[in-house]
């Protein structure tokens, strides 16, 4: 059975003199001397909450932004609403993401947030392993939009960003950067992600559950591996979620 290749990506393309300050002055990672690294990231809001997470890299007198296909306007548009008088150029590229574990391509990059996500791609054609990223997210506890990182919602340190790569606390500042400053250096997260083993069926969107109290639920489930949220005081040895027994890895 073939699995999916999980690249439906967008490839949007900076141009112009000031494009790396501007986006250096806005996203969460450190982007000023990129070279031939491939940087994950995010846009936040100004409260620090999570909009927008991605990969930069760069080529010639380009940054490309790779971003999930259903964010790509919106991640588009909000780059303009930035970009004010700054020599920047904001559109979209002809570029086809592709992503594996396996038959690695010469020019491919690897995937910054952690070794078993691979290597990923950006050429003309799709050059994609079938692979089971969600069994893959769901082992080493690995964030996605729309499952994990919700617009508007998550906070970034709650989805592991710090330990994925994808913030850079030593870097100047950027929309939303007091907030995470704070979390990170004046206070002890009380909730956030972890990955868990699941002994019975259950669903994602299922409620976590120690005795008689909701202490989380379940975002991403694949067979016997889940992704939760949970309140990090509540977590127990006999957690429960649907009708299986949930276990912290």
């Amino acid at each position: 059975m073939s699995l999916p290749s999980d690249t439906n990506r967008t490839v949007l393309e900076l141009t112009g003199a000031e494009r790396v300050k501007f986006l250096q002055d806005l996203i969460t990672n450190d982007i000023e001397n990129i070279g031939a690294a491939l940087v994950y990231a995010a846009l936040l809001t100004p409260q620090g909450k999570y909009l927008f997470d991605f990969f930069v890299f760069a080529r010639d007198d380009s940054l490309f932004v790779d971003v999930a296909s259903d964010q790509a306007a919106a991640l588009q548009a909000r780059l303009t609403m930035y970009r004010l008088r700054a020599d920047v150029t904001i559109g979209q590229s002809d570029l086809v993401v592709s992503r594996g574990i396996a038959n690695v391509p010469v020019d491919a990059l690897g995937d910054p947030r952690h070794p078993a996500l691979g290597w990923r791609h950006y050429g003309a054609t799709d050059q994609s392993d079938p692979v089971n990223w969600d069994d893959i997210r769901a082992t080493h506890c690995i964030p996605k939009a729309g499952a994990e990182l919700i617009s508007g919602e998550t906070y970034i340190l709650e989805a592991g960003f710090d330990r994925l790569n994808g913030v850079d606390f030593k870097k100047g500042c950027y929309v939303g950067q007091e907030i995470i400053a704070r979390m990170k250096h004046k206070t002890e997260l009380k909730k956030g992600f972890v990955s868990v083993m699941l002994d019975g069926r259950a669903e994602t969107g299922d409620e976590v559950h120690s005795g008689d109290r909701k202490i989380g639920r379940l975002t991403t489930v694949n067979g016997g591996r889940a992704i939760a949220y949970l309140r990090f005081e509540r977590i127990a040895d006999s957690m429960t979620a649907g009708q299986a027994k949930v276990t912290r890895t």
